[in-house]
């Protein structure tokens, strides 16, 4: 029984640790500064910008998605829906209000009312520069727990038009051929459904430059 009394104080450290650990931001949460791709998960592809302007309506950065996982032009930034609001490393609650800024080209994910070019639901665009855009910027992130969780399929709610961030599958032809139409529509259905996928995701911390890369 000697190995018994060494090996106690070991069990009643690692119980204590993950008691501490419980009273932390689940560490699979997404957080305010988190760079990521997000996937479709009815239709399996990536939300993507790029500097594609659309032919008809706003005339904005068009909005697309891709299948291709690897493509550095479906990067987002994860940002409050006002400077200050959204400290990094803080866990994205259920129900907050966000900014979408496209890492390359410094445009926030943007709808309103002008019809997509192909299904005639509501254009998505990206609009801004730097980051800074307006009130059509922001959005709501749905999801049924108190954090949104990488694992969990969440929906983006628009607050100033109230439709749904969506892909129903319609592609484009040149110069973007192949590349699937991302639009709102205003009820909630299995083509609004989002996943965090690849990406650098800053941990729950007082330290920034902690992160997990993906």
């Amino acid at each position: 029984m000697r190995g018994g009394r060494h090996l106690f104080p070991l069990v009643l450290l690692a119980l204590l640790r993950g008691l501490c650990h419980g009273r932390e931001p689940s560490p699979g949460a997404v957080t305010c500064g988190s760079v990521l791709k997000l996937l479709n998960t009815r239709h399996s592809v990536r939300l993507h910008s790029h500097e594609v302007k659309y032919g008809s309506g706003s005339g904005q950065q068009s909005v697309t998605g891709v299948e291709a996982s690897d493509d550095a032009n479906s990067y987002w930034r994860i940002r409050g829906k006002s400077d200050g609001s959204c400290q990094r490393g803080t866990p994205v609650k259920c129900g907050q209000a966000i900014r979408l800024t496209h890492v390359n080209t410094g445009k926030n994910l943007h709808t309103h009312h002008f019809p997509s070019p192909l299904s005639n639901n509501q254009e998505v665009s990206a609009f801004g520069d730097d980051g800074e855009g307006d009130d059509l910027d922001i959005w709501i992130v749905q999801c049924s727990g108190t954090y949104w969780e990488r694992d969990d399929a969440v929906r983006f709610k628009h607050v100033g038009t109230e439709v749904f961030l969506s892909i129903t599958g319609e592609q484009y032809g040149h110069p973007i051929r192949g590349q699937r139409e991302v639009h709102g529509m205003p009820a909630a259905n299995h083509h609004n459904y989002w996943k965090a996928m690849e990406g650098v995701f800053i941990k729950p911390s007082m330290d920034p430059a902690k992160h997990d890369e993906l």
